[in-house]
């Protein structure tokens, strides 16, 4: 059984975070989301059955369960899990911190449709530092199959792939503030990933 386990809410969301975790934990990407365990949506109840079935921190198991914070931060989270510790994002989604220019045109990869990409993202994001903006910014409908850019640019949009080509001086504060926890409970004694 793995020491850390990391609850998500999908298998894309998995996939991001493996693209962060190759820039931020080099070492432990490969092998830090091999164990966890997919939710189907924001469903914390989920998670924390599952890590009470695991035999939870009384079983020496270390969880961390990360949610999009959607439309209400705290809505719907259990009661305080010894072991267990729930990480919602201040934005609306995960995929909300892959809205970073450079990063898009980098996994697009062709010059030509950068232009494009840099006027609709000015058209429909807030300014930098606005973060009350950023929080209703619904980036599943932006980068999502049949959004607005994958539309535009007349191709699908590998998030993943936005995620691995972001700098980490380019990612978010959260995303930071994420992985110093599970490097944190990594050092924890009996921690593996």
């Amino acid at each position: 059984m793995p020491r850390l386990v990391l609850y998500v809410e999908g298998p894309a969301d998995r996939g991001i975070l493996r693209g962060w975790a190759y820039r931020l934990l080099p070492a432990l990407a490969g092998s830090l989301l091999e164990g966890s365990v997919i939710l189907g949506g924001r469903r914390p109840a989920r998670a924390l059955a599952h890590f009470r079935a695991l035999g939870g921190a009384a079983g020496g198991a270390r969880a961390l369960c990360v949610l999009d914070r959607d439309d209400g931060e705290g809505v719907g989270l259990p009661d305080a899990e010894p072991g267990l510790e729930i990480f919602t994002w201040s934005r609306r989604h995960i995929e909300s911190y892959l809205l970073v220019p450079e990063a898009l045109g980098r996994a697009l990869g062709r010059a030509d449709g950068r232009g494009q990409l840099v006027r609709l993202l000015r058209e429909h994001l807030p300014a930098d530092g606005n973060e009350e903006a950023w929080r209703a910014v619904d980036a599943k409908r932006l980068l999502g199959p049949g959004g607005l850019l994958p539309r535009a640019l007349g191709r699908p949009i590998d998030l993943a792939r936005v995620a691995r080509m972001t700098q980490a001086a380019e990612l978010h504060p959260d995303v930071h503030s994420l992985f110093g926890r599970v490097q944190d409970a990594l050092q924890e004694p009996g921690a593996e990933p």
